[in-house]
């Protein structure tokens, strides 16, 4: 039995623009109160735009994992502009094209080795850390995470001109982003706004170090010698045809990895001590946990397995506070949403900031307590509920690796520096693409 979606019980709206006023102006707390106060599906009006918010994990999973039927959202489909046709881009046949070329550079025997490079990255970092300074966790972060990276994927440092281009290029794109949003995606990447034309340029400089490197490794020839993700990228073949990957498409995959992997990580890390900071008696149970696992040594790839406190921190920070809050996807033919029926080009909204804040699956959601992750939890909770990496055939490439580099990160220097949140610093959670905290996160350093 097929039941009328438009029966189900919605948000009035304005005559003409629909639920849009409401959406633009605080997405997260808009969706949460759908969530709370209508059904499983809601449907909204965006506009001239049908849309619909799932709050059943059983929707939001059946969604994710059908590619057939719903493609990534408008808001994902601007992204091209920064990360060109890229893994988080594309669709069909050229998404499964490039994630089975992709693949290989993420199993684990591979990701393992830049284990050793996080660590030594973060002691570098912290050297530089003075006793009693305030310095602002996310802009350190920005750094060390894009320096991670960047060895990771080229194997060198990165020039000053190079490290600024790509920096500059997550914050303009950020900012960008959240304009369109406001916007509501309506104008066009091509019509030359000021924005548009600014962003472009932004994307030009990083563009420009990104192919510099590709040249200079096509020049040297290097590629079979060195193991890190490009010369990766430039030796894959694929297994059915035996093409592989233009300049064009190793820029876009390296974009993707260096815009979406180096921003969620520092946002979720940047979480992650603003919450230890305010719930001491966690930090007090993981400082006894790296003592036990350590005893004062440096972490290494081996010990992940048994940092397990560590591990259930970033889980539940990444509830707390999701990197990406929101997802979305259209659907590109007539179709079944449980047992409702859904017109082809329907928006479909589904928050992970929502669904990981529901009391039905989490007891005592608003309290930031990583102990709820013990005993698998995460196996236990309904699919569709906690999904900060999404889910499906689309699931995050790199969540292995985001995983053991916020893990090490963290242990490293939690061992080290006792971090205390500046008294006077404002803390507002700024939602763009991602999450992000608008004036960063200042906090005093203690040495241990």
């Amino acid at each position: 039995m097929t039941n009328n979606i438009s029966s189900l019980p919605y948000p009035k709206g304005k005559f003409l623009l629909g639920n849009l006023p409401e959406f633009i102006r605080n997405p997260l707390e808009f969706i949460t109160k759908c969530t709370y106060e209508y059904s499983d599906i809601v449907p909204l009006r965006i506009g001239f735009k049908t849309a619909f918010i799932l709050t059943n994990p059983e929707h939001v999973e059946q969604v994710l994992k059908n590619q057939e039927l719903f493609i990534k959202g408008q808001g994902f489909r601007i992204l091209k502009m920064l990360m060109g046709e890229g893994l988080a881009t594309t669709e069909g046949d050229t998404w499964f094209h490039q994630r089975r070329l992709a693949q290989p550079m993420f199993h684990n025997k591979q990701i393992a080795t830049y284990a050793d490079l996080m660590v030594g990255s973060t002691v570098q970092m912290l050297n530089n850390w003075q006793e009693g300074e305030t310095r602002d966790i996310y802009a350190d972060l920005e750094r060390i995470t894009l320096e991670i990276l960047a060895k990771a994927i080229f194997s060198l440092d990165l020039s000053e001109e190079a490290a600024k281009a790509l920096v500059l290029t997550t914050q303009e794109g950020a900012h960008w982003f959240e304009i369109k949003r406001k916007q509501s995606f309506l104008i066009p990447n091509w019509v030359p706004t000021p924005e548009n034309l600014h962003i472009r340029n932004v994307v030009k400089q990083a563009d420009k170090a990104i192919y510099e490197i590709i040249s200079q490794r096509r020049i040297s020839n290097s590629s079979k010698e060195r193991k890190d993700l490009l010369s990766m990228l430039m030796e894959v073949r694929d297994a059915e045809d035996g093409s592989q990957m233009t300049d064009k498409q190793i820029r876009d995959q390296l974009a993707t990895f260096m815009f979406a992997g180096q921003d969620t990580t520092r946002i979720t890390l940047s979480w992650a001590w603003m919450l230890l900071s305010e719930y001491p008696e966690v930090q007090t149970k993981l400082l006894a946990e790296l003592q036990e696992v350590l005893d004062g040594r440096l972490p290494t790839f081996v010990d992940l397995p048994h940092l397990r406190y560590a591990e259930m921190i970033i889980k539940e920070t990444m509830r707390f506070y999701p990197a990406i809050p929101i997802l979305s996807r259209e659907s590109i033919k007539d179709c079944k949403i449980g047992d409702y029926q859904v017109p082809k080009g329907s928006h479909v909204i589904f928050a992970q900031w929502a669904m990981h804040r529901n009391p039905r699956y989490f007891e005592e959601p608003d309290v930031f307590k990583p102990e709820r992750w013990a005993n698998d939890l995460e196996k236990r909770l309904p699919r569709g509920s906690y999904f900060p990496f999404g889910d499906g055939g689309r699931i995050c490439i790199g969540k292995a690796f985001a995983m053991m580099e916020m893990v090490l990160i963290l242990a490293t220097i939690t061992q080290k520096i006792h971090l205390e949140i500046e008294p006077n610093h404002p803390i507002v959670a700024q939602l763009t693409f991602t999450l992000k905290p608008k004036h960063g996160i200042k906090m005093i350093v203690k040495k241990r």
